[in-house]
């Protein structure tokens, strides 16, 4: 049932991209936590989806009928993700929002949204999802749907424009949408090596009709904005949080900010007020000193390996410079002023 394949990974504007390939819930199906049915391609779980989908990576459902001991950390899709909880309770994050879903709720996640689902653990239901493929990354880049979604010029301009503009995450749904997730299930429950591409590609465009018509009567707020090049700034910055050691440059920066360089410097000092390497060596700064009091066991070297520093000279200047006193020094003074307080 599992049958994850390679994929080569995904570039664009010179960064890679890997897919994720769901270890956990794979590790629970094989301990046979809980029933489990998809087709997909790539790194997905599942089995295999042929030519005929091209653009579809994962549809399926899983069905969890006793307490589960795992959970799907925080992640990001290649595609647009849909989901569906049919019955039970499911906790939900994505991005900073979190929430427990009921029945009949769908949720929608971009691209580029990390979410999660468990707190840390699933809930018990019976859970559904679509993941498609857009061949973007970043808010600003455009979507491009697969060339089998039969929605008219106008109903796909729409239903892109609406999910592109506005933040909304979560919906209640009606009969319609869960009618149709149930023969989606059932479309994967019979499928033989691709024997239900038809019947699968229907249902997609047919989900996408309702959940367009579902938007088009909740007074969606769009917001041209949200697709500005600013975002993806914006989720650069949340990522660099992660990533300080890099070996970055200002050119990979925004490469991985899928932005020009002129617009990514623009955005990054009017988010920041700083510079890009600026801002970096002062977040390292910031890793550092943290580093520093926590764990005294680290040399200075260590420490500035561990911060992204090239040497520990250039460190101990760059630390002086801002701090007025070297790393050791910084370390004596703040712990000794701590055993004062103590």
């Amino acid at each position: 049932m599992i049958n994850i394949q390679k994929i080569k990974p995904y570039e664009a504007d010179g960064i890679v991209y890997h897919a994720d390939t769901c270890l956990p819930l794979v590790d629970a199906v094989n301990r046979k936590k809980l029933k489990f049915k998809a087709l997909a391609r790539h790194t997905y779980p599942g089995n295999r989806l042929d030519k005929n989908t091209l653009g579809l990576n994962s549809i399926g459902y899983w069905d969890a009928n006793e307490p589960q001991d795992w959970g799907l950390d925080w992640h990001r899709n290649e595609g647009i993700e849909f989901h569906f909880l049919e019955s039970g309770t499911m906790p939900y994050s994505q991005e900073n929002k979190e929430m427990i879903l009921q029945p009949n709720y769908l949720t929608i996640t971009r691209p580029w949204e990390a979410h999660k689902v468990g707190d840390p653990n699933i809930g018990m239901g019976k859970f559904y999802w679509v993941i498609i493929d857009l061949g973007v990354r970043r808010p600003h880049q455009d979507w491009v749907w697969p060339e089998w979604i039969t929605l008219t010029p106008d109903d796909l301009s729409r239903l892109t424009t609406i999910l592109r503009q506005n933040e909304k995450s979560i919906l209640k749904t009606d009969k319609k949408i869960r009618d149709c997730f149930l023969q989606i299930s059932k479309a994967v429950d019979t499928d033989i090596d691709g024997s239900n591409a038809s019947r699968i590609r229907l249902l997609v465009n047919y989900l996408l009709i309702l959940i367009l018509d579902l938007l088009n009567t909740d007074d969606v707020v769009l917001n041209e904005s949200l697709t500005d090049s600013s975002r993806s700034v914006k989720f650069f910055l949340k990522e660099l949080e992660n990533n300080l050691t890099e070996n970055w440059t200002i050119e990979l920066m925004s490469q991985s900010a899928g932005v020009g360089l002129t617009r990514f410097t623009h955005h990054f000092k009017r988010l920041t007020n700083l510079t890009p390497m600026r801002y970096l060596t002062m977040k390292r700064l910031e890793m550092s000193k943290k580093i520093l009091l926590e764990d005294k066991n680290l040399t200075i070297a260590e420490v500035a390996y561990i911060c992204g520093f090239a040497t520990s000279q250039y460190f101990a200047t760059v630390f002086k410079k801002h701090e007025k006193c070297s790393p050791n020094e910084y370390r004596l003074e703040k712990t000794m002023k701590n055993h004062q307080l103590a």
